[in-house]
């Protein structure tokens, strides 16, 4: 990555030959300015790691430029030239927020030096920098962030979905955007004026589920005081996603079947058969295929369902995603009025080499968390959660260690695996601690306290 330099001189020769002797290295651009004024306007346009800017200009001079770069908040570091009878306005501007002065005429190696350091002690706000320019460009489809060739792949399959109304399913983990991949389809879909409506099939209590898709009648049951509209009828002329569907229970899975096949459904209580144009779109975390296989998903259903796939990779195999969605949740989370949190670069380290079970969600809980604990301008290595700093070893199943008694290492196994039981019930569950518990044969309060003993954060899950 070239990092950029602003050099601002009124004196033509010296503005050269500066510009020369920087531009030798050739990571380095060199823009330069005649005057204060033209300096500010090019700060304005563009990023720049090191403002060299002279003192004495007509004009704006050196030390306003410098207050309105403070003033501004301007991510630059202003190293000011300065006369040897100048010393004090170099120290005032210092005082300011100038990095260092140099005194003219200019001492070559001391000029190189100064901006080596400089440029080292901005390596983290360069790279932030980078990454946000890289957000507003070629990663970003639809409000979706990824350099990862897979995720490529499927931003350009979305691209040729555009012109069609083909049913689409998306398989992934939790966490790993599939609602987001949905309304960039929707978004990218062509004359289609109609909203994207969302169900959760998996929120819902079996009993509400056909009410909440297809509406009822005033007086189909003991709760419906007026006629309500579902979800399939506000859909109409765009698309309805439906998330989790694999946990649509078996007699809903039968109508849900006639709905994509004759595009028309009843209300609830109802005899009218209302007509809809949707584009369906569903999403699980489980495999339907193997749903399909175990019995607990209809065979014909799947089938209607799977015309178009898209398999999400969870993030631990994007890991060139990773800072590229931490400076961004770090720009969504920045307070009013300051400038994102950079990233050291143990902080950035762990970032990458946590597995994150909980996908891009929890990389944003845990950035948002990260953002209100660090006091400076700077997210440190302790200001991320402990499962990222701390995290627990794995442990081999059956490790035999005939160093230890058996009933250690009967517990251990024990804990181990109620531990990734309940990991497993949740992400089932989507964090809801009753239907955990019900999952694993537990009360809510015993399963609350497992889960502060194991420190599960079930946020993730949700």
């Amino acid at each position: 990555m070239k990092r950029r330099i602003l050099l601002a001189e009124d004196s033509e020769r010296t503005r050269q030959s500066l510009k020369e002797l920087l531009q030798s290295d050739d990571q380095i651009e060199v823009d330069t300015a005649h005057n204060g004024e033209e300096a500010f306007k090019a700060l304005e346009k563009q990023n720049y790691s090191i403002g060299l800017v002279d003192l004495k200009m007509p004009g704006l001079d050196g030390m306003q430029l410098i207050e309105e770069v403070q003033k501004r908040k301007m991510p630059v570091t202003i190293i000011v030239m300065t006369g040897y009878g100048s010393i004090n306005e170099a120290v005032q501007a210092m005082r300011l927020g100038a990095y260092d002065f140099l005194t003219k005429p200019i001492d070559v190696q001391h000029l190189r030096l100064v901006i080596a350091r400089a440029l080292r002690d901005r390596v983290l706000h360069d790279e932030v920098v980078y990454l946000r320019e890289q957000l507003q460009g070629q990663y970003e489809f639809h409000n979706i962030l990824s350099k990862n060739p897979r995720m490529h792949a499927v931003f350009e399959l979305i691209g040729n979905l555009a012109q069609t109304n083909t049913t689409v399913l998306i398989e992934g983990e939790t966490g790993t955007g599939k609602e987001q991949i949905a309304r960039a389809i929707h978004e990218a879909t062509q004359g289609r004026p109609g909203p994207l409506i969302a169900v959760n099939c998996a929120a819902l209590p079996e009993n509400l589920l056909e009410s909440e898709l297809f509406g009822h009648e005033k007086g189909a049951f003991t709760t419906a005081l007026n006629q309500r509209r579902g979800r399939f009828e506000l859909a109409n002329g765009g698309t309805i996603f439906l998330d989790e569907v694999g946990d649509i229970p078996p007699a809903m899975q039968a109508k849900l079947l006639r709905v994509l096949q004759e595009r028309r459904f009843e209300r609830v209580g109802g005899v009218e058969s209302i007509e809809v144009d949707v584009r369906v779109i569903a999403a699980t975390n489980r495999s339907l295929l193997q749903l399909v296989q175990d019995g607990k998903f209809r065979e014909d259903l799947y089938y209607r369902l799977n015309v178009l796939k898209i398999d999400l990779p969870p993030l631990r195999e994007r890991p060139e995603d990773i800072p590229l969605l931490a400076a961004h949740f770090a720009q969504k989370y920045s307070r009013p009025g300051e400038s994102p949190k950079q990233f050291s670069p143990q902080a950035m380290d762990a970032l990458i080499k946590h597995p994150w079970p909980g996908n891009i969600r929890e990389l944003e809980n845990a950035i948002e968390r990260s953002c209100v604990t660090s006091l400076n301008g700077c997210i440190q290595l302790e200001n991320l959660p402990t499962e990222l700093t701390s995290p627990v070893p794995k442990k081999q199943p059956f490790n035999i260690d005939l160093d230890r008694p058996l009933r250690d290492l009967l517990r251990e196994i024990s804990a181990d695996v109620e531990r990734q039981y309940i990991r497993k019930a949740l992400e089932q569950s989507h964090g809801h601690v009753g239907r955990c518990a019900k999952m694993c044969g537990l009360s809510r309060r015993t399963l609350s306290a497992r889960i502060a003993d194991f420190q599960i954060n079930k946020a993730v899950f949700k």
